[in-house]
């Protein structure tokens, strides 16, 4: 009986602990933030763009009386002095509370990023406890980050989701770009160079039709949005545009490819071999020698013969190892076409810096103060490739060799 007692009492205690619904949000009372565009004024106000989900519109698409389309989000807009300032003014314009917690895109716009930088609205966002530092962060391109927060995008009903997966997929297929957090940017600005990449976004057409839901009524949209290029950031400022294969360079050395193409020459013509990776791997390592740092990057690949525009014996190793060798060379050149244009720039996008702090720290205390104007732009890098050929599809003698030996 005491016993019973006993777990009574201690399941009374437990009950007064529990916290119950204290922090209980209605969904009725909430506009789902979805993205977020950040842009400066020519005042010098911050002008926030909010692209909020309308939930109905996003399961259903066809609304009410006479079937007329409902766009899937709704946009609100406020300027403020700051970002904080800027989100409460939006409250006199919205009518139920915003809610950061779904928040997966963040946009800054291209002069606001360029002018005055983008280290005010990392600190902001960082100290919010519902805004999740997950969230991607592009850079608009040639844009204001309003433009791309309205843009209407086919296929994904919701804007931000289009760019998300547009950034996964060209990451993954192409590799001229990477999918960064807000996270690993503030990560890349707080490296001994203060520098990183960020990926950037356009509006490719009419901003003001991209905007109207006839744009999507078409089968070919006029204005639609794309991932372009690279943004190089130095202490939080953009400072350059990376494009094609030096994008592409940047985004080997960080290790970032998830899978790309590469055409090579072959017998006169260009591009005649596509090369499709399946599998990479880069690393980078610091050493000291004489008093100069130096860097050592190694790249490994393996991928599979995509296509072939002119007869070619695969069969055969010393063909095969031939192609391997016109691999090699093709990596490399646009590793090295990167690295001297991030020296040029002195920008260290690549964190060489860090990689000496960590392998050298007692010498790095002498090289920091100068790293980037100094040492960055003169740095002794040694870049080796590795390239394989794995397979050749579901065929190994080419379609084109024999055509070739029938007109014998």
């Amino acid at each position: 009986m005491k016993r019973k007692g006993a777990f009574l009492l201690l399941m009374m205690m437990i009950t007064v602990l529990l916290s119950s619904c204290w922090s209980k949000k209605e969904l009725t009372d909430l506009a789902i933030v979805s993205a977020m565009g950040v842009d400066k004024t020519k005042g010098g106000k911050y002008h926030l763009t909010f692209q909020i989900i309308n939930p109905g519109n996003v399961a259903g698409g066809i609304q009410g009386g006479g079937g007329s389309q409902s766009p899937p989000i709704t946009i609100y807009s406020a300027s403020g002095n700051n970002l904080v300032d800027a989100s409460r003014r939006a409250s006199s314009r919205i009518s139920r509370r915003l809610y950061y917690a779904h928040a997966n895109l963040i946009v800054i716009g291209e002069r606001m990023a360029r002018e005055d930088g983008i280290n005010p609205l990392i600190d902001s966002l960082d100290r919010d406890p519902e805004f999740r530092n997950t969230a991607t962060t592009v850079i608009a391109n040639h844009s204001t980050a309003a433009d791309l927060v309205k843009t209407l995008t086919p296929v994904d009903k919701i804007p931000a989701n289009k760019v998300l997966k547009t950034l996964e997929f060209t990451q993954r297929k192409w590799g001229e770009t990477v999918k960064l957090t807000l996270q690993q940017v503030m990560k890349g600005l707080q490296s001994p160079g203060e520098e990183t990449v960020v990926a950037g976004f356009r509006l490719v057409g009419n901003h003001e039709k991209a905007q109207k839901l006839e744009n999507l009524q078409e089968s070919a949209p006029e204005s639609t949005l794309r991932a372009s290029g690279l943004a190089v950031l130095r202490k939080g400022k953009l400072i350059d545009w990376l494009y094609g294969g030096t994008a592409r360079g940047t985004v080997w050395i960080l290790d970032e490819i998830q899978g790309t193409d590469i055409n090579i020459d072959w017998a006169g013509k260009k591009e005649a071999i596509a090369y499709q990776t399946v599998r990479q791997k880069t690393s980078v390592s610091g050493q000291m020698k004489n008093g100069q740092p130096r860097i050592s990057i190694h790249t490994r690949v393996e991928g599979d013969i995509g296509e072939m525009e002119v007869p070619v014996d695969i069969t055969n190793p010393k063909v095969i190892r031939k192609i391997e060798l016109s691999l090699r060379k093709e990596i490399k050149k646009e590793l090295e076409k990167a690295i001297k244009h991030a020296q040029k720039e002195k920008a260290d996008i690549f964190g060489f810096g860090e990689v000496i702090h960590r392998s050298r720290p007692n010498e790095w205390k002498k090289l920091k103060p100068r790293w980037s104007d100094v040492y960055f732009s003169k740095l002794n890098v040694d870049v080796t490739v590795e390239a394989y050929v794995r397979r050749a599809g579901l065929r190994n003698k080419s379609y084109l060799s024999g055509i070739k030996e029938n007109q014998k």
